[in-house]
């Protein structure tokens, strides 16, 4: 029968409504003012931390509503900024230098809500506040790195290719490698293996010396810049997630620049702690033919380094690096046999290689694990950043009993916070090369609530003025378009809601206001159309029939190409724009399920079928 529909489409709108209803439930919960607190150096988060902080807050007389210890950190909920703030002071009196406070905005979603996985709409930092960083790569550092790289490979390249040499050092401050060779045979021989195996390297000889210099070219030198900021950016990125912030901003600026925008972070010290941090590995054999005293006296041999591990004991380590963390894949906390702390590492293919071969021939030598970190020093560069420092400690050496694969265990750390610090720093990636945070701001809350607020008006004045309007000039057919319309707004927070990658801005919002817009011109398109069928005289429910069909190669055309353009804008576009493409793009999708497919259902449902003689069009 004309204008009937099956029981099987009405289950599905109603499912999808009703499913999209229940995910969008999470964004009227506001957000619980919040403190998190970690520990760092030796301190260590037990129950007993817990119980202590809550005894701290009630005897302030600033109770907090809920204190939970979940995953490794406290979390304390409070119903005001004002208590948050005050809590913050005191957490960090009594805890001292070895915890991190930091201020955060938690969901205050419903266990039942949770436990399907329903969370609020992510808000970007215009909405709900942060901070933002800019920080400089020091491509200096990454060209050092690459030099650095370069000696450890044409030592092996040679040793391969049984070329004697003298010495293979690097040149940092001329960005040169220079290698010495006993005989002028060999001298020749070198330059031609190094410039087959890689062409980009510029080589000079003396037609005297017995030595090569080695420098690499301006195309490769751009390629490692470039190659050093892309790197960053990732590692950033992940760095973010382990911070735990939702829908962070990492992007490129100028040519060795990287934006950070932290939604939700009212506290940098966390944030800047784990972003900034520079933590890498090496992994070295140590030496134990050298005179340990001698090189401690300052007469070091050539091949090795004097270190001094965590617990003060000297060690004299190999120059030649077995393997970087580069190669790490994971790092997992964890406890061994003896419920000593130690963190369990992942290598990729490569690296797996790499130490198999290396520790076959080590088998029964101790191997030390170095860590590597950058930190600010005190002199600074011609723009005022201060110039990091390498800092470097032996944290492991044992001894390897076996041949070594793509997993194995880092022990003798001195706490388990310790060692879930350093799996959290090789779990997001070592920094090809050290940022410095040269630009640092604080967004307030106050703001983003402004921002929200603001927003908000404007989408409730512009639904109202619609839904005025349609059911004043539409009657009860302009009834049904406002409750198609309310369906998609609903569904459509439940959408973006239920999207990882989707974050509302003010852009957004904006996004929003133009759908809601858009929406009800779908229904103004097919009620004008059933007008006209009807004026033709046709028959009621052949009007109805002939509205929504021939109407609805208009609305497609219409909402393609404006689909098209949001596709555009968010390919192409950064930030706010691509806020503002995703919320324009799923409005449109929305918008025509709701217009053409919700409201006809429900005119079939209420006029479908009947014999009428007029519709209160």
């Amino acid at each position: 029968m004309l204008n009937k529909n099956p029981a099987w489409r009405y289950v599905v709108v109603i499912t999808m409504l009703l499913l999209t209803l229940v995910y969008a439930l999470p964004n009227l919960y506001p957000e619980d003012p919040a403190l998190n607190i970690s520990a760092r150096g030796g301190g260590v988060i037990s129950e007993q931390t817990r119980l202590q902080l809550e005894q701290e807050f009630v005897s302030a007389g600033n109770a907090a509503a809920s204190v939970q210890l979940q995953d490794g950190k406290i979390i304390a909920r409070f119903s005001s900024a004002e208590q948050q703030l005050q809590a913050f002071d005191q957490a960090k009196s009594l805890l001292g230098r070895n915890y991190t406070a930091a201020l955060s905005l938690m969901p205050a979603t419903p266990a039942w809500l949770s436990v399907i996985g329903a969370t609020p709409m992510k808000l970007g930092l215009d909405l709900r506040g942060g901070v933002h960083f800019l920080l400089a790569v020091d491509m200096q550092a990454a060209l050092d790195k690459h030099l650095n790289d370069l000696v450890s490979q044409f030592r092996n390249d040679l040793r391969q290719a049984d070329i004697r040499y003298q010495s293979v050092k690097a040149n940092l401050d001329q960005g040169q490698i220079a290698i010495v060779f006993r005989q002028a045979a060999d001298v020749k021989q070198a330059a031609s293996l190094l410039s087959k195996q890689d062409s980009q390297l510029l080589i000079n000889q003396d037609n005297d010396s017995l030595s090569l210099l080695i420098s690499i070219s301006e195309e490769r030198q751009r390629d490692i810049r470039n190659y050093a900021l892309e790197q960053n950016i990732t590692i950033m990125r992940n760095r973010v997630n382990e911070i735990g912030v939702a829908e962070p901003v990492v992007q490129r600026q100028g040519a060795d620049r990287i934006v950070v925008q932290l939604p939700g972070v009212q506290d940098t010290a966390q944030a800047k702690e784990i972003l900034s941090a520079t933590a890498t590995l090496e992994f070295r054999l140590v030496d134990t033919d050298s005179d340990l005293a001698a090189a401690m006296a300052g007469r070091l041999p050539g091949n090795a380094e004097l270190y001094q591990s965590n617990d003060g004991r000297p060690l004299l380590l190999e120059k030649r690096v077995l393997l970087t963390g580069d190669h790490i894949t994971d790092a997992i906390s964890g406890y061994d046999e003896y419920s000593q702390p130690k963190v369990t590492i992942k290598l990729d293919t490569a690296g797996g290689n790499l130490m198999s071969e290396a520790s076959k021939s080590a088998v029964g030598r101790r191997m030390a694990t170095v860590f590597i970190e950058y930190k600010p020093g005190t002199e600074q560069r011609a723009d005022g950043t201060p110039v990091l420092v390498k800092q470097q400690e032996v944290i492991n050496d044992a001894t390897i009993q076996s041949r070594l694969g793509r997993d194995f265990d880092i022990t003798g750390l001195s706490s388990p916070a310790q060692a879930q610090h350093l799996a959290s720093l090789l779990r997001a990636g070592a920094l090809i090369a050290p940022i410095q945070v040269i630009e640092e701001r604080t967004i307030g809350p106050s703001l983003g609530k402004e921002n929200i607020e603001l927003g908000l008006a404007a989408i409730q004045w512009g639904m109202v003025a619609v839904l005025i309007f349609m059911l004043v000039y539409y009657k009860a057919f302009g009834l049904v378009a406002n409750i198609a319309l309310a369906a998609n707004v609903i569904v459509m927070v439940g959408i973006m809601s239920m999207i990882p990658g989707a974050t509302l801005t003010l852009p957004g919002m904006a996004g929003i206001v133009l759908t809601v817009g858009m929406a009800v011109d779908a229904n103004v398109l097919i009620f004008e159309r059933i007008r006209e069928e009807l004026a033709e005289g046709r028959s009621v429910q052949q009007a109805i029939h002939l509205g929504y069909d021939r109407a609805f190669a208009t609305i497609a055309d219409s909402n393609i190409t404006t689909l098209l353009v949001a596709l555009i804008l968010f390919g192409v576009g950064t930030g706010p724009v691509k806020g503002f493409a995703i919320t324009l793009a799923i409005g449109i999708i929305t918008s025509i399920f709701t217009a053409v497919v919700g409201s006809r259902l429900l005119v079939n449902l209420i006029w479908g079928g009947r014999r009428l003689q007029s519709l209160p069009l």
